[in-house]
């Protein structure tokens, strides 16, 4: 063989080899003797290949062409339009490979073609051009041909599970349980006009999916509880920083179920737990802190509550942000932490941190085998006496009496003995002090709250905010001089 056949025979192409042949010669003449047809040879191979892609996931909106093999998930209906030269036709295909799905329009004759003979299954050659579509990214299909002998490893009875979810698929279905609800939030389009976005968790017996609503739809989470059972209809899946979001809107539909999805968390134990990690956990909340508000760097106000749960291997403090602060959960409640994030801790303890992305759900009475956990009679930091669990009590409250008097007594019996109290109170000023709250205000100086106070402190260690602290000190003029942070 020849040159221009030796190269054709290591293309994957669907270009004839005379078409192929024919480019080779068109190239020589162009380049005008400066290319022999070895090297016009290699350099049509090369723009036939470079629009080849790996799978699906590779195919980006903006490629001028893409070529691809897909396995047809499912075919639409053909819809016909009017365009300024007559009546058009288009039909959406949605094909999936090992690494993904996309949804591919047809056109004309070949959408009328493709109702008749395309079924759920067939693998196709797919060559077209990429854009992001009205549900995402979608490829116009120039050229559509089967191919028989290619084989796709997709199992399409998967289809209907959060677990069978795969980037770029659209018109899903998938029912599962409400794990939780945030509140509408409203944004200003580039156009000027408003939107309006929620989200929920979404969780079957195959996994958990946080499910975004657009407009409309956003409205329907104000009907929506965490705990019952409802299904998406018509949503579409993107990306979002590494993971699958199920998106819904004006197409789609949420719709309560009266039937119920299970739902079983997989957590990883308490005990095993390592910096890093972003895992769901599950327990018994010990402790519920007061929420705290503080002002963050950029002028806006944040809000964070600490609790402390505990499962049959150990027990870790939570840290719930923005809007997880406002969760109703409390001391004996079964709660699952899901997609936490594990970090550092004061004292170099570990402790977990439920952002944006995590969820908070309360879970059934004898849902986790965090055993018998008796929860503390009150709050970390919040001045209470010892707890049933041997927990010392902290803040002011917990040095108001030096005298050896009884040391359960709680604070509302100390206010009840009017000026016993007002001396407890003097007395402190100028003696050893400690004083458990979170950091609401970082510089100089600092100020920690516990919930039903505020103290001043006096310290140069470095604080970030929210951080939950103990200071041990004295106190002078209202305002703790700290000899201990920590």
């Amino acid at each position: 063989m020849g040159v221009i056949e030796d190269t054709y025979a290591d293309l994957d192409t669907d270009v004839s080899e005379e078409e192929f042949r024919e480019a080779v010669e068109q190239k020589v003449e162009q380049m005008d003797g400066l290319a022999d047809e070895e090297t016009a040879a290699m350099l049509i191979a090369h723009e036939l290949s470079e629009d080849e892609v790996n799978g699906i996931a590779d195919i980006e909106p903006g490629m001028e062409e893409v070529k691809f093999l897909g396995k047809i998930v499912s075919v639409g209906d053909v819809r016909t339009f009017e365009r300024d030269d007559g009546e058009g036709q288009v039909l959406n295909l949605e094909v999936a490979d090992e690494t993904g799905r996309v949804r591919v329009a047809l056109w004309d004759q070949d959408a009328a073609n493709a109702e008749e003979e395309l079924a759920p299954g067939d693998v196709l050659r797919i060559k077209g051009r990429p854009k992001e579509g009205y549900n995402g990214l979608e490829v116009s299909a120039s050229r559509v041909e089967g191919d028989q002998d290619a084989t796709i490893d997709v199992d399409l009875a998967e289809d209907g599970t959060i677990e069978s979810l795969s980037l770029g698929q659209s018109d899903v279905s998938v029912r599962g349980k409400v794990l939780g609800v945030e509140p509408v939030r409203t944004f200003d389009r580039n156009d000027g006009s408003e939107g309006r976005v929620s989200n929920l968790v979404l969780g079957d017996e195959t996994g958990r999916v946080r499910v975004t609503m657009w407009d409309e739809q956003a409205d329907t989470v104000e009907e929506l509880s965490e705990g019952i059972s409802v299904e998406i209809v018509d949503g579409y899946v993107r990306d979002r920083d590494g993971t699958l979001e199920l998106h819904v809107g004006s197409r789609g539909a949420i719709k309560e179920l009266t039937e119920s999805v299970a739902y079983v968390p997989e957590t990883t134990n308490i005990a095993d737990l390592e910096m890093g990690d972003t895992v769901d956990i599950a327990g018994v909340v010990r402790s519920a802190d007061p929420k705290r508000t503080f002002d963050r760097d950029d002028g806006s106000e944040g809000q964070v509550r600490n609790v402390r749960v505990q499962d049959k291997s150990g027990d870790i403090r939570v840290a719930m942000w923005g809007e997880k602060a406002d969760a109703d959960i409390g001391p004996g409640d079964e709660v699952l932490f899901a997609d936490v994030e594990v970090k550092d801790g004061w004292q170099d303890d570990l402790e977990a941190s439920a952002g944006w992305r995590s969820t908070v759900s309360v879970l059934e009475d004898g849902a986790t085998d965090a055993g018998d956990v008796a929860p503390e009679s009150a709050s970390r930091g919040s001045g209470g006496g010892s707890d049933s669990g041997g927990q010392q009590s902290t803040g002011l409250s917990a040095f108001a009496s030096d005298d050896g008097g009884d040391e359960t007594s709680t604070s509302s019996e100390s206010e009840a003995d009017g000026d016993d109290a007002e001396t407890s109170g003097d007395a402190s000023d100028g003696g050893p002090t400690e004083f458990t709250g979170t950091v609401v205000q970082t510089g100089d100086p600092v100020m920690l709250d516990d919930g039903s106070e505020t103290l001043t402190v006096d310290t140069d260690a470095d604080v970030r905010l929210g951080q939950e602290v103990t200071v041990r000190g004295r106190l002078v003029d209202g305002r703790l001089e700290a000899d201990d942070v920590f």
